[in-house]
């Protein structure tokens, strides 16, 4: 139920933290794995990992800002595997800190294209193999800032709150092409994009007496949630937001 084998998936942002760890458990799993992400040194780190276990991962550069970027990945993930069968959008920016009627056109711009234009660029770009297939998984990222806003982080609050509704609209329009659409959606996570709430130890110490749990999650708790989501034991779910979050919300 849980195998992925003859299955190909994309993640964006899948060269480290929770994109990486989703594309070693899909690999594990048994499935084609191409992982994108702006940075080729991290690409290139990602894919050499994978290769002493084992797994079958390539890399392509992609700016998920940019809609040719998105559509060269899908391209050449067709070109040698044939088929989307599964689609993680996990790439994400946040550019801005500090108070909403502070941030500037440019934070939006940025944060916008990325965590939203760039999730449904990637989705669209999906849609004809999975509609042709019938059959497709997308997994979109979000966090746990679409359910509560996070001090300082209001744009990118508004941008997460969008990938849910974007995934419930797409949800009821792709399910009679059997496309499932869900949103997972992370607490606080130890990654580098989170960094500055667990080097400095005071401010750890803080945040962990508000998880019930009492620690930060790792990418690995996320990637358990996203095989379920990308196989069959999720065939008859959509449009669902999944949290983990170590009770942070509850």
């Amino acid at each position: 139920m849980f195998s992925l084998k003859e299955k190909t998936a994309i993640i964006s942002g899948g060269s480290k933290g929770i994109g990486k760890s989703i594309a070693f458990k899909y690999a594990e799993a048994g499935a084609n794995v191409v992982i994108c992400s702006r940075k080729k040194d991290n690409l290139d780190s990602a894919i050499e990992e994978a290769q002493t276990l084992g797994f079958n991962i390539i890399g392509i550069e992609c700016n998920t800002g940019e809609k040719e970027s998105i559509n060269n990945v899908v391209d050449k993930t067709l070109e040698q595997f044939k088929r989307v069968d599964i689609l993680v959008n996990n790439a994400a920016a946040n550019p801005y800190y500090g108070p909403i009627l502070n941030s500037e056109d440019s934070h939006w711009e940025k944060i916008w294209d990325i965590n939203v234009k760039g999730y449904f660029n990637f989705i669209k770009a999906c849609s004809k193999s999975m509609k042709d297939n019938k059959y497709g998984k997308i997994i979109n990222v979000a966090s746990i800032a679409a359910k509560t806003p996070l001090d300082g982080l209001g744009v990118y609050n508004i941008s997460k709150a969008a990938v849910v509704m974007l995934t419930k609209v797409l949800a009821k329009e792709m399910a009679e092409s059997n496309i499932q659409v869900n949103t997972l959606a992370p607490g606080l996570i130890k990654t580098d994009f989170s960094k500055a709430l667990w080097e400095d130890e005071k401010v750890y110490n803080e945040i962990i007496k508000a998880i019930p749990q009492a620690r930060m999650g790792e990418p690995d708790d996320i990637s358990g949630m996203a095989l379920y989501l990308a196989s069959g034991a999720s065939d008859f779910i959509t449009g669902s937001m999944f949290v983990v979050d170590g009770g942070l919300t509850t």
